[in-house]
C-alpha cells in the first residue's frame, strides 16, 4: 500500500510537470507563431491586416449606396452584397444585450480574447467531450468578417492542417489591434454591420428592415432574439425558409437574456409564448418606387463612379434625387388608373386579331419573324443547335411555365402560365406602353418619372431612352420661330390644302389635316396651334424655313436628330419625353433652357458633399417665351382646341399651356402640359409603331396621353403635402409689345398681308368649300 501510494505521488507529479511543459511549450508555440504571422516569415501566414486598414476598417467593408428622394424618403439601393451602415446610437438596447448574452457575456470586460471562455471550451470540448462552439468574442468574430482572415490573407501554409489554428492566432492579433483602435461600442457597430442574416441581406440595419420594416433601433426584444439568432446559421434559422428552427433559436436567446437578467421570469414567460410576426420585405431592383427612374440613375453613377474613383455598389455612397417621392406615387398611379382601362379597349378594339398592321392598316404577317430573332430564348438556341437546326423552331414552339404582367384593375399584377417563346412574344406585344415625366422649370428638378408600365416585366425605358415621332406637340416650335421674326398669334392663316416646294426628292410637298378635311376659314396662328391644323402650321415653316426651327429647338434642348425639311414641323422626327419636357419648360422659365437634372448631390461615407449645378443658357428672349405660354394656353381656351375636354375643375384659376400629340396611323399619343411651377409630358403608344388603334377617334394624343396628366394634376393639387399650386404664369418684366388680343381676325395689316400670300397657296375651292 504504501508502495502504492508512493508510486501515485511520483505519477501525479510527473503529470504536474508535464502538463506544466505542454503549456509553457504551448505559449512558446503560440507566441513564436504569432512573432512569425506578424513578419509573415518566408510567406508562410499570409501578413496582417495593414495598420491603415486597421484604422479605417470601414474601409475593408462593403456598403450598400442608398438612394433617397428630395422629401427623404429611401427610393431603392445599389449593391452586390445588401448592406446598410448603422452607427451605434441606431442600435436598439434589447439588440446589444441579446448580442452579448448569446455570444460574449464578457465582451466588456476583456481586451479581445477571453481567457477563460477558452479555458472553458477546452475543458468542455477535450475532456468533457462536449462541442460549446469556438469561445470566439464579438471582437474576434468582427476581425474575421472585415479582413477575411481564414480566406484573403492565407500564406503557403494555406491548404496544411496547421491552417486552422493559424487563422485563430491571427483573428485574436487582429482582435486585440481593434480593441486598442476602436471602442467597444465601435466594435459591436462593426459587427453588427458586417454579419450575414439571410434573405440577402448584410448588416443590422437592411436585417431589421427585411424581417421587420423596422430601423434597429426600433426592434423590440423578441425581434432582437430572432436576429440575433440568425447569426449562428441564417438559412437552419431562417424565419422564412425553417419557421420552427427559428422560433426555438429565439427562444434559446430569450433563455440567455433571462440567464444573464437582461429580462425577468414574467418578461420571458411572455416573448415565450409569442409567434414570430414578421414585416418580410426582400430589396430589389425590379421592385418598389420610381424603378425606371432608379435603372437610368444607375447607369448615370457607373460613369460618375468611374470617374470619380468609387465602385457604387460597395463604397456605401448616399445619393440625394430631386425626384419627389409623393408626386411619383401620383404619377405611377395616374398611368396605372388609365393603362389598365385603356389596355382593355385596346383588346375590345382589336376584338381577339393581332394588333400588328402595315403602314396600310393591312395585318403585317412578317411582324414577328422581325422580332423573333432578337428575342433571348431564339439567340440562346441559335448558339447552342446552330441558325438552320430544326431544333430551333421546335423549342420555341415549345410550351414551358411562364411568369405574365397583366392588369387586375388598376395594378399591374403577374400570374403563372405555360406559353411557347413565340406566344409569350406574342401576348407582351399586346400590351400598350407609357412613359411621364414631370420637372420644376425653374429649377430644372425632375420631379416624377415613369417610364413604362411594369419594370420588372419591360425594362425599355420611354423616358430618355425611347424615341418616337412627337406628332403635333412638335409645332410650338415652329411658332416660336414665327414669334421670334415679328408674327404675332394674331397673324392669320387660310385653312386650305397648298403645294410647297422642297427642293429635293420629292420636289414638293403638299401637307393634309388629320381630317383629311380643310375649313378653308381665315385662323390665327393661336387658333391654328390650338385645333392642331397642319395647313397652318405648314404655311408658317414655309415662311420661316426649316433649319431655323431647327435652330430653336437646338436652343431649348431637343438634341435628337432633327431633318431640316418642310414636313419637320409636323413632328415626323424621333424626340424623347425627356427632350421634350426640358424644352417646353423653357416657356416657363421666361425663356431659359434649364436641362433636367436628377441628382442634386453625392455623399460618401467619410462625408466628403459632391454638389451637383444645373446647366442652363438663354434658349429665347422673356417675351417669346410669354407669347408662346399664351399661344399654349389656346389648347384649352380657344373653340375646337384639342385639349378643351381637360377638366374644368383643373383649369380654374389656373393656366395652363396643353399641346396634344398624334402620329401617324395613331402609332403615338402625346401630351404636353404646362403650368407655372410644373411641366409634365406624357407619351403612350404600341412597343413599336406597327401596334396602334386603327384609327384616331382612339389613338389621339387626347385620349390615350391627356388623360394621364390629368389625373395625375387632380392628385397633385389635392395633396396638400406638395408645394405646387394654381396660378398664372409670370408675365414679362419690361410689359409686353406683341399684340394678343385679336379682336376681329379679317381685319388690320396682318390680314392684308395675308391676302399678299394667298397667290402663293395651290388651293382647289372643292376642297376649300
Amino acid at each position: 500500500m504504501k508502495f502504492s501510494l508512493r508510486s501515485q505521488s511520483r505519477l501525479f507529479r510527473r503529470l504536474i510537470f508535464i502538463t506544466w511543459a505542454v503549456f509553457i511549450l504551448g505559449v512558446i508555440f503560440a507566441f513564436t507563431t504569432i512573432w512569425a504571422i506578424n513578419r509573415d516569415l518566408n510567406g508562410w501566414f499570409g501578413g496582417l491586416p495593414s495598420l491603415e486598414a486597421l484604422e479605417n476598417p470601414t474601409e475593408e467593408s462593403k456598403f450598400s449606396s442608398e438612394l433617397y428622394s428630395a422629401d427623404g424618403v429611401l427610393l431603392g439601393k445599389y449593391f452586390r452584397d445588401n448592406r446598410s451602415q448603422a452607427k451605434y446610437e441606431d442600435l436598439s438596447p434589447h439588440l446589444i444585450n441579446a448580442l452579448i448574452a448569446t455570444e460574449d457575456y464578457r465582451f466588456h470586460r476583456h481586451s479581445g480574447i477571453d481567457l477563460r471562455a477558452l479555458f472553458r471550451v477546452l475543458f468542455k470540448t477535450v475532456i468533457a467531450g462536449q462541442d460549446t462552439g469556438g469561445g470566439s468574442t464579438i471582437s474576434q468574430q468582427t476581425a474575421k468578417n472585415l479582413f477575411k482572415t481564414r480566406t484573403d490573407l492565407q500564406g503557403s501554409l494555406g491548404n496544411t492542417p496547421l491552417w486552422k489554428v493559424i487563422a485563430k492566432l491571427k483573428e485574436w492579433i487582429v482582435a486585440v489591434q481593434l480593441e486598442r483602435n476602436f471602442t467597444k461600442e465601435e466594435i459591436m457597430t462593426l459587427y453588427l454591420n458586417t454579419v450575414e442574416f439571410g434573405s440577402n441581406s448584410f448588416g443590422i440595419k437592411v436585417a431589421s428592415n427585411t424581417f421587420f420594416n423596422k430601423e434597429p433601433i426600433e426592434l423590440e426584444p423578441q425581434e432582437a432574439a430572432v436576429l440575433v439568432g440568425l447569426l449562428q446559421a441564417p438559412t437552419r434559422y431562417s424565419p422564412i425558409l425553417n419557421p420552427e428552427n427559428a422560433r426555438q433559436r429565439r427562444d434559446e436567446v430569450l433563455s440567455q437574456l433571462l440567464h444573464y437578467s437582461f429580462i425577468d421570469k414574467a418578461a420571458y414567460d411572455s416573448l415565450e409564448d409569442q409567434p414570430i410576426v414578421l414585416d418580410y420585405n426582400v430589396d430589389s431592383h425590379t421592385q418598389g418606387q420610381a424603378t425606371y427612374f432608379r435603372s437610368v440613375v444607375r447607369n448615370y453613377l457607373m460613369k460618375w463612379c468611374e470617374d470619380n474613383g468609387y465602385d457604387l455598389f460597395e463604397d456605401g455612397l448616399k445619393i440625394y434625387t430631386t425626384l419627389d417621392s409623393r408626386l411619383q406615387a401620383h404619377a405611377e398611379q395616374a398611368m396605372a388608373s388609365h393603362m389598365s382601362v385603356l389596355q382593355e379597349a385596346f383588346y375590345e378594339h382589336w376584338e381577339g386579331k393581332d394588333p400588328w398592321v402595315d403602314q396600310d392598316g393591312e395585318r403585317f404577317d412578317e411582324y414577328l419573324d422581325i422580332f423573333i430573332p432578337r428575342t433571348p430564348q431564339y439567340k440562346s438556341l441559335v448558339a447552342r443547335f446552330g441558325e438552320e437546326s430544326d431544333s430551333v423552331d421546335y423549342y420555341m414552339n415549345l410550351a414551358v411555365p411562364t411568369k405574365v404582367f397583366y392588369w387586375q384593375d388598376s395594378t399591374a399584377s403577374e400570374k403563372d402560365t405555360v406559353l411557347s417563346p413565340i406566344d409569350s412574344l406574342k401576348y407582351f406585344k399586346h400590351f400598350l406602353h407609357a412613359g411621364l415625366m414631370s420637372m420644376e422649370p425653374r429649377t430644372g428638378h425632375i420631379k416624377a418619372w415613369v417610364g413604362g408600365i411594369n419594370f420588372d416585366h419591360f425594362k425599355f425605358d420611354h423616358v430618355d431612352q425611347g424615341k418616337r415621332q412627337a406628332g403635333s406637340t412638335f409645332k410650338p416650335f415652329v411658332y416660336t420661330s414665327a414669334i421670334e421674326n415679328g408674327y404675332s398669334p394674331c397673324y392669320t392663316v387660310i385653312d386650305a390644302p397648298a403645294t410647297y416646294q422642297t427642293g429635293g426628292d420629292p420636289p414638293t410637298w403638299t401637307p393634309k389635316n388629320s381630317d383629311l378635311k380643310y375649313t378653308g376659314q381665315m385662323l390665327t396662328i393661336r387658333q391654328g396651334m390650338a385645333r392642331s391644323i397642319n395647313s397652318v402650321t405648314a404655311h408658317i415653316m414655309d415662311k420661316v424655313q426649316p433649319m431655323a426651327v431647327v435652330d430653336v429647338c437646338r436652343r431649348m434642348g431637343i438634341s435628337s436628330s432633327l431633318a431640316p425639311v418642310l414636313s419637320l414641323c409636323l413632328g415626323v422626327s424621333d424626340v424623347s419625353v425627356y427632350e421634350m419636357v426640358g424644352a417646353y419648360s423653357t416657356y416657363a422659365n421666361q425663356g431659359t433652357y434649364t436641362k433636367p437634372f436628377f441628382i442634386t448631390k453625392i455623399e460618401d461615407r467619410n462625408g466628403n458633399v459632391f454638389p451637383f449645378i444645373p446647366e442652363t443658357r438663354e434658349a429665347i428672349n422673356e417675351e417669346t417665351a410669354y407669347v408662346m405660354l399664351h399661344m399654349l394656353k389656346g389648347g384649352t381656351e380657344e373653340a375646337g382646341g384639342t385639349a378643351t375636354g381637360l377638366s374644368r375643375e383643373l383649369r380654374t384659376d389656373n393656366e395652363i399651356g396643353a399641346k396634344t400629340g398624334t402620329t401617324q396611323n395613331a402609332s403615338d399619343g402625346w401630351f404636353m402640359g404646362v403650368t407655372h411651377d410644373l411641366v409634365t409630358g406624357v407619351w403612350v403608344g404600341g412597343d413599336d409603331i406597327y401596334v396602334h388603334f386603327r384609327d384616331f377617334q382612339y389613338g389621339q394624343g387626347a385620349r390615350m396621353a391627356m388623360p394621364i396628366y390629368q389625373k395625375m394634376m387632380l392628385a397633385v393639387y389635392d395633396d396638400p403635402a406638395l408645394p405646387y399650386r394654381k396660378g398664372e404664369f409670370q408675365r414679362p418684366a419690361r410689359g409686353l409689345s406683341t399684340q394678343l388680343e385679336c379682336g376681329d381676325i379679317m381685319q388690320g395689316t396682318e390680314s392684308d398681308s395675308l391676302a399678299n400670300d394667298l397667290p402663293e397657296l395651290m388651293m382647289d375651292p372643292d376642297d376649300i368649300f
